[in-house]
C-alpha cells in the first residue's frame, strides 16, 4: 500500500485567539477519526496553529483504501429452487442484485439453514476520492465561537477564507471548501513575506513558513516567546514572570514573536503591584519583571509581530500606550483610598446576588451570622471573623475592582490594610476567595478561613434551596468548585466540622427566605459526589472511596482520615481474605431475618472453630473501639488485620446457616459481631474487586 505525507491548511484573516488552539485541534481531531473511520491508515500526525492559519498533517497516509472482499447474502436455498432445481425468482432477483449469473451464486451454512451467497471483491476509493468529504465534515464541525459572512459569499466561518492547502506528497488534492479551490500555495508573515510560497510536498511546510517568518507550530512558539522574555529579562538581572494563560494568549497572536522590553515611570510603583500587572496583562498583554526580592519593576516586555528595522520606535510606542492604563489604575487606588472599605456597606444592598436570596448585603449579613457560628465552634476571635464578613464584599463597590474584576479581593486586603484593621481582617478579604482554583494555596489566617468557608456555604445553601441544582456543564454558581473548596478547607486544614451541621447553621441564616425542605439532604449528596470525584483525581481506589461513603460520614477530616486508613490497609496481605468474608458475612445477613438486637451470644453453643473466632474478637474488640473512637483507624486496621486466619478457619469449617435455629442464631449473632468491628471503620466488603 503507497503512502505519502498529507498536508490541510486553511488561510484566513486573524483568528480569536482564545479560540485558536481548540479550532486547530478540533480540526485535527475530526480528520483524524474519519480517516479511520474509511480505513485510511497514518503513521502519527500534528496540528499547528497562527492567527492566519489552521492546519494539520498526516505522516505516511495511505493514498487509497486496500480493496476488500464484500459477502452478501440472499435468500435460503430452500426458497431459492423449486422441486426440480430451478432457479425461483428469489434467486434470480439475488443474482441480478449481484450482477452475475445464477450459476456464479454460492451456497453457505448460516448454521440457519443454507443461503446463496455471493462474494464480491471492492476495490477501494483513492484518498483523493474521499478527501472532500472528509474535510467538509471536519470544518463544518468546528467549534466556531462566532461565524461570519464575507463579500457576497454565502459560507460562514470564524473569519473569511482567503486560501487553501490540500496536499498528498506533491499532488494537490481536489478540495474545495468556503468557496475557495485548494491548491499547493500558502502564505508567510503578512508584512515579512506577504508573497505566495509554493509547497512542493507536505513535509517542506514548517521549513517554508519558517524562511517566510512564520512559527506555524504553537508549541514552538510558545517556547520561543518563554526563551526570549527570559532572555531579555536576565539581561537587566530581573526575573521575568511568565503567566500561563497570558504565554497561550500571547502565543495565538503573533506569528513571529519579538520579545522588547519596554518602561513606565517609577511614581507607578506606589499602587499595588497586582493592579499594576493586571493592567499591563489585560490591556495590552505585556509580560511583568520582578527582582530577585519579588518586587516589581518598572519595566514590561511586549512581543511583537514584526522584526522592525526600529525597534526603539516600536518600545517607545508601547511605552505611551502603557501610560494612561497605568494612570487610570493610580487614579482609582487613590480616589479608593481616600475611603473607607466600611463606607460601601450601603452600596452592597443595590447589587442583587440572586433574584430570590437577596443583595450582596444581604448575603453578607449571612455570612456575618455563619462566620460567628464557625468561628465559636473552633474557638477562634468571633468579633474578627464578624468583622471581616461585614467588610468582605465591599471592595467590590470600589473603581479598581470595577474596572479590574479579578483583583477583588487583593483589593480589599489593601484598602483594609489603608484603614488599619486588624491584619487578619485585612487578609480575610483575600482569603475568602481562596482556594480559588484545584491546588491553590489555603488560606493562613483563622479568620480568613472561616469566611472562605462561611462564603461558600452560604452560596451552597442558598442555591440548592432554590432548586438551582447543577446538571451537566452547567454550573453558573461554580458550586463544584465551592464545595470542592469547603472539602479541602476543612479536612487540610484537619478541623472538626461537620458538613450537615454546617449546612443547618447555613439554612438558619436565611430568615425570611423559604429554602427547600430537603435542602440539606441533596447538599450532602452533592458534597459526596464532590469527595467521590477529589480522592479519585488522588489516584484513590473507587473502591476505598465506596468502603467509606458507606457509612455516611460528614466531617471531611474524619473521612480523611478513614481513607487514609482503607488505602493502607487495602495493600496488605490479608485485606483481600478480610474483605470476601465481610462480603459473605454481608450477603449472609442481608438474606436473614436474623435481629442480632435480640439475641446475645450464646458460648455453650458454640464449637471449637466458633470458641476461636469468639475469643479472638473479644482480645481485640476494646483496644479496637478505643482506637476507633480516638480517630486512629489506621491502628484499629493494623490490629483487625490480624483475624485473618481465624476468620479464614471459622468459614472453612462452619456452615453458618444450620438446621438448628438456636445454633444458626448464635452464629449469625457471632459474625454481626466481627463485621461490627469492621463497620465501625468502612464496609471492607466493598474493597472486592
Amino acid at each position: 500500500m503507497s503512502q505519502q505525507d498529507f498536508l490541510f491548511e486553511l488561510g484566513c484573516e486573524e483568528l480569536p485567539p482564545k479560540a485558536l488552539t481548540k479550532l486547530a485541534s478540533s480540526l485535527h481531531d475530526s480528520v483524524a477519526a474519519s480517516f479511520e473511520s474509511v480505513d485510511l491508515k497514518y503513521h502519527d500526525s500534528e496540528w499547528f496553529a497562527t492567527p492566519r492559519r489552521l492546519a494539520i498533517r498526516f505522516h505516511r497516509l495511505d493514498t487509497a483504501q486496500a480493496d476488500r472482499t464484500v459477502e452478501r447474502l440472499g435468500p435460503a436455498v430452500a426458497a431459492a429452487f423449486d422441486d426440480n432445481g430451478n432457479p425461483k425468482p428469489a434467486a434470480l432477483g439475488f443474482a441480478k442484485s449481484c450482477g452475475v449469473d445464477i450459476e456464479q451464486l454460492e451456497r453457505k451454512d448460516t448454521g440457519k439453514g443454507e443461503r446463496l451467497a455471493y462474494q464480491a471483491e471492492v476495490k477501494g476509493l483513492s484518498t483523493s476520492e474521499l478527501i472532500q468529504e472528509i474535510l467538509e465534515k471536519a470544518v463544518s464541525q468546528l467549534p466556531v465561537p462566532k461565524a461570519m459572512r464575507w463579500g457576497d459569499s454565502t459560507s460562514q466561518f470564524s473569519r473569511p477564507v482567503h486560501w487553501i492547502v490540500a496536499i498528498q506528497g506533491d499532488s494537490i488534492l481536489p478540495v474545495e471548501l468556503f468557496e475557495v479551490k485548494a491548491g499547493n500555495h500558502t502564505f508567510g508573515h503578512r508584512f515579512h513575506a506577504p508573497e505566495a510560497i509554493t509547497l512542493n510536498s507536505a513535509d517542506a511546510y514548517e521549513s517554508a513558513l519558517t524562511e517566510a517568518k512564520v512559527v506555524c507550530c504553537f508549541e514552538a512558539r510558545k517556547a520561543q516567546i518563554r526563551i526570549q522574555v527570559e532572555e531579555a529579562a536576565s539581561k537587566i538581572n530581573a526575573v521575568a514572570v511568565v503567566d500561563e494563560d497570558l504565554l497561550e494568549e500571547v502565543a495565538c497572536l503573533v506569528e513571529w514573536p519579538v520579545a522588547l522590553m519596554g518602561k513606565f515611570d517609577d511614581e507607578f510603583l506606589s499602587v499595588p503591584a497586582e493592579a499594576l500587572i493586571s493592567s499591563m496583562a489585560e490591556h495590552q498583554k505585556y509580560f511583568h519583571l520582578i527582582d530577585n526580592d519579588g518586587s516589581l519593576l518598572p519595566r514590561f516586555i511586549t512581543i511583537s509581530n514584526i522584526e522592525s528595522s526600529k525597534p526603539e520606535s516600536v518600545i517607545e510606542g508601547n511605552e505611551k500606550v502603557i501610560r494612561p492604563r497605568l494612570a487610570d489604575a493610580k487614579f482609582f487606588y487613590d480616589t479608593d483610598s481616600k475611603k473607607k472599605l466600611e463606607s460601601y456597606v450601603d452600596k452592597l444592598k443595590t447589587i442583587v446576588f440572586q433574584n430570590k436570596l437577596g443583595t450582596l448585603f444581604d448575603k453578607t449579613e449571612r455570612v456575618r451570622d455563619l462566620s460567628k457560628v464557625i468561628a465559636h465552634s473552633l474557638g477562634f476571635d468571633q468579633d474578627l471573623a464578624d468583622r471581616a464578613a461585614q467588610l468582605c464584599k465591599c471592595d467590590l463597590m470600589t473603581d479598581m475592582v470595577y474596572e479590574f474584576p479579578d483583583l477583588q479581593g487583593i483589593m480589599g486586603r489593601y484598602y483594609a490594610t489603608n484603614d488599619n484593621e486588624p491584619s487578619d481582617v485585612a487578609a480575610a478579604m483575600d482569603e475568602i476567595y481562596m482556594p480559588r482554583f484545584a491546588g491553590d494555596e489555603l488560606p493562613s489566617t483563622e479568620t480568613g478561613l472561616v469566611l472562605a468557608l462561611a462564603e461558600r456555604l452560604d452560596t451552597l445553601v442558598g442555591i440548592f434551596g432554590i432548586g438551582q441544582i447543577p446538571t451537566g456543564a452547567k454550573d453558573p454558581f461554580a458550586l463544584r468548585r465551592a464545595a470542592l473548596g469547603v472539602i479541602r478547607l476543612i479536612s487540610e486544614k484537619q478541623l472538626e466540622l461537620d458538613l450537615a451541621t454546617l449546612i443547618e447553621s447555613a439554612i438558619s441564616a436565611y430568615q425570611g427566605i423559604e429554602l427547600e425542605a430537603n435542602t440539606q439532604e441533596k447538599l450532602l449528596e452533592f458534597f459526596a459526589a464532590r469527595e467521590l470525584a477529589l480522592y479519585q483525581s488522588l489516584g484513590t481506589p473507587t473502591q476505598v472511596i465506596n468502603s467509606v461513603q458507606s457509612l455516611k460520614v460528614t466531617q471531611p477530616t474524619d473521612f480523611k482520615a478513614r481513607i487514609d486508613a482503607v488505602e493502607s490497609f487495602n495493600k496488605t496481605d490479608g485485606s483481600a481474605d478480610l474483605a470476601e468474608a465481610n462480603k459473605r458475612v454481608k450477603n449472609i445477613l442481608e438474606k436473614s431475618d436474623f435481629d442480632p438486637k435480640s439475641i446475645a451470644i450464646n458460648e455453650s453453643l458454640f464449637e471449637s472453630e466458633e470458641t476461636s473466632l469468639f475469643v479472638k474478637i473479644n482480645s481485640v474488640e476494646s483496644f479496637v473501639e478505643s482506637q476507633v473512637n480516638e480517630g486512629n483507624y489506621q491502628k484499629a486496621l493494623d490490629e483487625l488485620a490480624g483475624l485473618k486466619d481465624v476468620v479464614n478457619n471459622f468459614f472453612d469449617k462452619v456452615m453458618i446457616n444450620a438446621e438448628d435455629p438456636q445454633i444458626r442464631n448464635n452464629r449469625l449473632a457471632l459474625i454481626t459481631k466481627l463485621r461490627n468491628l469492621f463497620l465501625g471503620i468502612a464496609d471492607i466488603s466493598l474493597l472486592q474487586k
